[in-house]
């Protein structure tokens, strides 16, 4: 079971939160403040922190500093009342993974902690299972019973990004970012290009996965869940 610490020192807020996690199956822990973040991971590490900035004996801000140093692959989810950009650019500084902004729909909170957890996941298997295909990530490679496929990097990488969040739209620019990098000097038709590449090659396996262009909007991966 997945253990979630929550860092909060609003009373009422901290148990809206326990609750709703504890709901969702997670086995929660809540402390006040980041020193006694610190003890209670030092005896039991969780497996993800979810942790508030303005809080009294150590803050937020200094709290995703030590933690980054002891625990360097902990997922990290901050919640902050205030929406100014320094605020957001200062939490990424520090290591953090995802923010929410008070007031927030705790819906929204559960689906961002699940999407968190299952990109660490994934990053720490190097593996995803579409149906009856594996993407392996540390070979660069598709495979599908006996069938293999050795793609080209950014093929493979765009595959592998798309099926890290089946169903979810990205625009051609997030994929350029996360694919080829905020330095790429090319156009968004080099997405266009491998996605038609892809489509080309597993065309006969549409019943398992495809990519679907959204209108307007760019691609997702579709699966044969969402059919």
């Amino acid at each position: 079971m997945t253990s979630v610490l929550v860092v909060e020192d609003d009373a009422h807020m901290l148990e809206m939160i326990l609750f709703v996690l504890s709901r969702q199956g997670y086995r929660v822990r809540g402390v006040i403040n980041g020193k006694e973040a610190m003890d209670e991971m030092e005896r039991s590490p969780a497996d993800i922190v979810v942790l508030d900035v303005m809080m009294p004996v150590m803050d937020g801000w200094e709290l995703c500093r030590e933690l980054r140093v002891l625990y360097p692959d902990l997922p990290l989810f901050m919640i902050t009342a205030k929406h100014e950009t320094s605020q957001k650019l200062k939490g990424f500084g520090l290591g953090v993974d995802d923010y929410l902004v008070k007031p927030f729909d705790p819906h929204e909170l559960v689906a961002r902690i699940k999407a968190l957890l299952r990109r660490y996941r994934i990053t720490a298997d190097k593996t995803i299972s579409i149906g009856n295909f594996k993407l392996d990530r540390l070979r660069g490679m598709v495979v599908c019973g006996n069938q293999k496929w050795n793609l080209p990097h950014k093929e493979f990488e765009l595959l592998f990004h798309l099926a890290s969040y089946p169903s979810q739209i990205f625009m051609r620019e997030q994929l350029i970012e996360a694919v080829w990098g905020f330095d790429h000097e090319g156009d968004e038709r080099t997405v266009d290009v491998h996605v038609k590449r892809l489509r080309e090659r597993f065309a006969a396996y549409a019943d398992e996965f495809r990519i679907v262009t959204v209108r307007g909007l760019g691609y997702r991966l579709e699966t044969a869940n969402d059919v």
